[in-house]
C-alpha cells in the first residue's frame, strides 16, 4: 500500500463499496485483509443484496448450491451445510449473514444508507460520495469507488396507465414484504412470466382463490427437479472441493455443467431426442449443454425448441392454453431460460387463468383490477413479476460524474462502455463488479464475482507497490473491448432475443447486448494475461 503520509489529508477512506450482497461482502473482506480502510454501504436494512429483497414465494437460485457459494475460504465451504440442490432464498440469506458474522464484516457495513452521488475531485484525485440515510446526508472522500451494486437489483414496474389507481394490494417480487403475504381467498393477478414469475405463480396459485396470469412473452422453462442433497454426494464433493472449484473457474459458464462437444445436427434424430429427454429428466439448466451448437446454429436450436414445445403440449391439457404458453420467434437460450417447479402444470388448475396480452393487450390498471381489450379482471391483489433494469440500472441509479464533470449516465446514453466490464474511461479509480462487457449474468455469478473482486484487489495492490495513485481504462482499449464483446455475441444466437440482456424490457434503454458470451474461462484468461503484463489498457498516474 502507498504510504499514508502521501495521501491527501482530507481522505476518509481508501475504498468505498456500494452494495452488501455476494460481491460487496467479499470485496470488503479481501480489501480489508490487505490493509485498506474500507466501508461498505447498502440501502437495505440487512446484508444479502438481491437475496435480501427477493423474498417472493418460490424464490430460488437456478445454480446448484454447491457451486453458488464462495470458494475463497476452504474452512467456510467445509463447515457450511447446504440442504437442497437449488438453494431457496431463505437459505441463501442465512448463508450470507453467516459470512458477514464469521468474518466480522458488520462493523464496516453501513446499512439503510443510499449512495446518491459520486463526483470526481480532479485536484486531489479522490471521489466525493454523497451518502443519504433517511433525512441525513454526508459526503465521504474516498480514493477508490467499487460498484458492487448487482446486475439484478434495480427493480422496475411496467409502464401501464393507471398504475396507482388500483384499490387492492400490490407487490413487486423484488421488494417482497419480509413478513410474507397470505393470498388465501384472494383473487390475484400476476404480471410477468420470467424467472420470478415462473417460480412464484405455482405457489401463489396453490393459495389464492383464483390466479390470473398476464403473459406478454411465453418463455422456455425447464423443470428444476429440486431435491434434498445426498449427504454422501456432498461428502464426496467436499473431499475434492479445491480441485472442483479450480475446474469450474475455467468452464464456459462457471459451473460443472456437462457440455457435449457434438453438434445437434450430426447425430441421428432418435439419439438427439434421447439426449434431450435425459437432460429434461435431469432437470436444471444443463439442457443447454446437450449439444455444442444450440446457441450458435439456428437449425440446431430449432431441434431443442421443438422438443421443449412438445413438452408443453404434453403437460398442459387445454390445447389453446398450451399454444399460448408455447414460445415462438426467438431461439432457446437467447432469453434467459427459467427453471421451475410445476409451472406449466399449474395452468391445468381450474382456478388459474392465462391472459395472453399480445392477443388481448392490457389497456390500463383500474380501481378494481386490470382492463384488457376484451375484459375487466377484478382482483384483490396484483403481483408485478416484471424484473429489473438489468446490469446497468443499479450503477446508473447513482449520479456518478468523472473527468470534466461527465456523467456516467451521459457517457452510457447510447449503451454501456467498459473495459473488461471492470472500468470505464474517464472515471479513474472507479471499478464495476460484473459490469457490462463481462460474463456476469451469463455465468455462475459467484464465480464471476470472486474473479472480479480478486482482480480488482490485486490491481490496487500493484498500484501501491509501484507508487501509483490512480488507474482508469484507456479509451482505445475500451473501444476495442466493446467491439470484441459485440463481435463475440454476433457469432451466437443471443442477440436474437428481445431480452433484458439487451435492455429490451426497459422502454428507451439502448438495445446493446451487454454480457460477454465468450465464456467464463476464456474471459478469466484474458484478465490474467492483462494482470501479468502490468495492466495494458489502463492509464495509471502517481499522486
Amino acid at each position: 500500500m502507498a504510504n499514508p503520509q502521501e495521501r491527501p489529508s482530507s481522505l476518509d477512506l481508501d475504498v468505498l463499496i456500494v452494495g452488501a450482497g455476494f460481491a460487496g461482502l467479499y470485496a470488503l473482506h479481501r480489501l480489508r485483509e490487505m490493509g485498506y480502510t474500507v466501508r461498505c454501504c447498502d440501502r437495505a436494512e440487512g446484508v444479502g443484496g438481491t437475496w435480501f429483497w427477493n423474498r417472493y414465494p418460490g424464490a430460488r437460485c437456478d445454480v446448484e448450491s454447491m457451486d453458488y457459494s464462495y470458494s475463497f475460504s476452504p474452512e467456510l465451504e467445509q463447515e457450511w451445510q447446504w440442504t437442497e440442490r437449488y438453494p431457496a432464498q431463505p437459505e441463501i440469506l442465512r448463508y450470507l449473514n453467516h459470512v458477514a458474522d464469521r468474518f466480522a464484516l458488520r462493523p464496516d457495513i453501513r446499512l439503510g444508507t443510499r449512495v446518491a452521488a459520486a463526483v470526481l475531485d480532479e485536484s486531489q484525485q479522490i471521489w466525493r460520495v454523497r451518502l443519504e440515510q433517511g433525512t441525513r446526508a454526508e459526503t465521504v472522500r474516498t480514493r477508490f469507488l467499487v460498484m458492487a451494486s448487482g446486475c439484478l437489483s434495480a427493480a422496475r414496474l411496467p409502464d401501464i396507465p393507471g398504475l396507482g389507481s388500483f384499490t387492492g394490494t400490490t407487490y413487486h417480487t423484488a421488494d417482497w414484504p419480509h413478513e410474507g403475504v397470505d393470498f388465501t381467498g384472494r383473487r390475484v393477478g400476476v404480471i410477468g412470466t420470467g424467472s420470478s414469475g415462473t417460480q412464484a405463480i405455482p405457489l401463489i396459485a396453490r393459495q389464492a382463490a383464483h390466479t390470473t396470469v398476464f403473459q406478454r412473452t411465453a418463455n422456455f422453462s425447464l423443470p428444476a427437479r429440486n431435491r434434498p442433497l445426498d449427504p454422501d454426494a456432498v461428502r464426496e464433493l467436499k473431499a475434492r472441493y479445491r480441485e472442483h472449484r479450480q475446474f469450474v473457474r475455467y468452464t464456459p459458464n462457471g459451473t460443472a455443467r456437462r457440455n457435449n462437444d457434438v453438434s445437434a445436427l450430426t447425430v441421428p434424430p432418435r439419439e438427439r431426442t434421447a439426449e434431450y429427454e435425459a437432460r429434461w429428466q435431469e432437470g436444471g439448466g444443463g439442457f443447454i449443454g446437450a449439444f455444442n451448437d444450440l446457441l450458435k446454429d439456428e437449425a440446431a436450436n430449432d431441434t431443442a425448441a421443438e422438443f421443449l414445445r412438445g413438452k408443453i403440449r404434453e403437460i398442459v391439457h387445454d390445447p389453446a392454453v398450451a399454444d399460448a404458453l408455447t414460445p415462438r420467434g426467438f431461439p432457446v437460450g437467447s432469453k434467459r431460460v427459467t427453471v421451475d417447479t410445476d409451472y406449466y402444470a399449474t395452468f391445468n388448475r381450474p382456478d388459474v387463468t392465462l391472459v395472453d396480452v399480445r392477443a388481448d393487450p392490457v389497456q390500463r390498471i383500474t380501481a378494481p383490477g386490470i382492463r384488457t381489450g376484451s375484459a375487466d379482471h377484478h382482483l384483490d391483489s396484483i403481483v408485478f413479476a416484471t424484473g429489473f433494469d438489468a446490469i446497468t440500472g443499479a450503477v446508473l441509479a447513482v449520479d456518478i460524474r468523472g473527468r470534466d464533470g461527465l456523467a456516467l449516465r451521459e457517457k452510457w446514453a447510447a449503451g454501456p462502455r467498459a473495459y473488461l466490464g471492470l472500468a470505464t474511461a474517464g472515471f479513474p479509480n472507479l471499478f464495476l463488479i460484473t459490469g457490462p462487457g463481462s460474463p456476469s449474468v451469463i455465468s455462475n455469478m459467484v464465480v464471476s464475482i470472486e474473479q472480479h473482486v480478486e482482480w480488482i484487489s490485486d490491481h490496487l495492490g500493484w498500484l501501491d507497490k509501484n507508487g501509483l495513485w490512480s488507474t482508469e481504462a484507456d479509451r482505445r482499449a475500451e473501444d476495442d473491448w466493446v467491439r470484441h464483446v459485440a463481435e463475440v455475441a454476433d457469432t451466437t444466437l443471443f442477440p436474437r432475443g428481445a431480452s433484458w440482456y439487451v435492455g429490451a424490457n426497459v422502454p428507451g434503454k439502448p438495445r446493446v447486448f451487454m454480457p460477454y458470451v465468450g465464456g467464463v474461462g476464456t474471459y478469466r484468461r484474458v484478465c490474467e494475461d492483462i494482470a501479468a503484463g502490468d495492466y495494458p489498457g489502463f492509464v495509471t498516474r502517481p499522486l
